[in-house]
């Protein structure tokens, strides 16, 4: 099973939209949720994912899943319940 960061999903949203991010060849993409592609830094997806994973926003959802190619998709979810 391959751990690198290109083998991972992050998906960010709420019950109206999820927006994708991943790493390529190149670096880190978002896909909005209108299917807009940015190109984004380490830090700036850190800084997308931190306050979601801290609990600042709430009703946000959290899921990673895993790529690879001999593996199905496994999914880790974080449901922030609001405060």
């Amino acid at each position: 099973m391959k751990l690198t960061n290109d083998s991972y999903v992050i998906l960010i949203g709420t019950r109206n939209f999820t927006e994708r991010y991943y790493r390529d060849k190149a670096g880190w993409l978002k896909v909005s949720a209108r299917g807009r592609t940015f190109r984004m830094t380490a830090e700036q997806v850190l800084n997308h994912v931190l306050p979601a994973v801290a609990g600042i926003k709430p009703n946000v959802i959290i899921k990673v899943e895993h790529r690879d190619k001999k593996v199905e998709v496994r999914t880790l979810a974080f449901v922030r319940p609001a405060s």
